[in-house]
């Protein structure tokens, strides 16, 4: 008979890698939100659950329930197969720990898998998630990257991570580049997700002397920072990235490749137009439906970001700021790993 576990107990052994987590909701809920690092095996589609749900709201729990074993019963070879695939001890989960995973850990327990179930399911996940949000706690000092758009400071990031710096990735969590075209050619995050990635990353780092963040405005794309972290990281030593105008254009192309969404950049730049003056708004246009790729980013740093980016660098004190002069992105990330090492060896 399988059985259940708490969320502490799955976290720990999902850190140790010794377990695979299992979310058997369907498609759609799984999309919205669910525990990092979790897959996606479901025991009903999006429609055979919103037949069923109509089933137990419209007759009856019972007959929902025998439609439900209908529809299980017809996949079954096809969902004991996804979990023979999986070579770790699992725990499957749904809403709040009902029928759905207690039919999931029921049927494969039979088959001889290691299975449990997470008690109270991803209800008691969320929950968990804000309570832990509420703490408004965050022991680490943050270093907190800023420059004007184009400088990389992204790649920087993903540089220092690799090479084992503590980071917090905001604009990866959320889905999105944090600028008016962020949202291309990504996948936005809704709050939900958001919230679970990053208090994962808050855990992960707790004990860390420091943390590495991108400077972002409260609100990146679709989702809010929490207000604790947010002023945390308003108080915390900036390091402004100064890189060259055409390095910053070049930048701008190999992360955006504007060619691949056209029409998505255009449609993006048209919600900004009328912030830019007249004749220059014009020609930013003409250069987008074009394909004049370079001059449009120019003017568009020139005449909209580079203007509104100014404001930043006079609102922090000068003991709370550093600046790295830079020739490219690779210069940049040895500057700072080498002021990191000087600061916190």
């Amino acid at each position: 008979m399988f059985q259940d576990i708490s969320l502490q107990e799955l976290f720990k052994q999902q850190q140790k890698g010794e377990l695979t987590a299992i979310d058997v909701r369907s498609p759609k809920e799984f999309q919205e939100t669910t525990i990092p690092g979790s897959i996606n095996i479901p025991v009903f589609t999006d429609d055979e659950r919103s037949e069923v749900g109509t089933l137990y709201n419209q007759k009856s729990k019972e007959a929902a329930e025998q439609r439900g074993l209908e529809i299980i019963s017809a996949k079954l070879p096809d969902f004991i197969h996804a979990f023979q695939q999986i070579d770790t001890p699992k725990v499957v989960f749904c809403w709040r720990g009902g029928m759905r995973s207690k039919t999931a850990a029921t049927v494969t327990d039979l088959m001889g898998m290691d299975v449990s179930r997470l008690q109270g399911g991803i209800r008691s996940y969320r929950e968990w998630v804000v309570n832990e949000l509420e703490k408004a706690n965050f022991p680490p000092s943050i270093v907190v990257l800023n420059g004007n758009t184009g400088t990389g400071k992204t790649t920087i990031l993903h540089r220092l991570w690799e090479n084992g710096y503590p980071v917090i990735d905001l604009e990866g969590m959320a889905g999105h580049k944090g600028s008016i075209f962020g949202h291309i050619g990504v996948d936005p995050a809704n709050q939900k997700q958001f919230d679970a990635r990053l208090i994962h990353a808050i855990h992960q780092y707790e004990n860390a002397p420091f943390v590495l963040m991108e400077g972002e405005s409260k609100r990146i794309g679709n989702v809010a920072i929490p207000t604790f972290l947010n002023e945390k990281k308003e108080h915390s030593l900036q390091l402004f990235i100064d890189l060259p105008m055409e390095q910053r254009i070049r930048n701008i192309l190999e992360d955006y490749q504007p060619w691949n969404h056209p029409d998505a950049f255009l449609e993006a730049y048209r919600r900004i137009q009328k912030r830019i003056h007249t004749p220059v708004a014009k020609q930013i246009d003409n250069d987008l439906q074009t394909g004049y790729y370079s001059q449009a980013i120019r003017q568009l740093l020139d005449y909209y970001y580079d203007p509104r980016y100014e404001h930043t660098t006079e609102k922090y004190p000068a003991d709370q700021t550093k600046h790295i002069h830079a020739a490219n992105v690779d210069e940049a990330t040895s500057q700072i790993e080498q002021w990191l090492v000087t600061m916190y060896s």
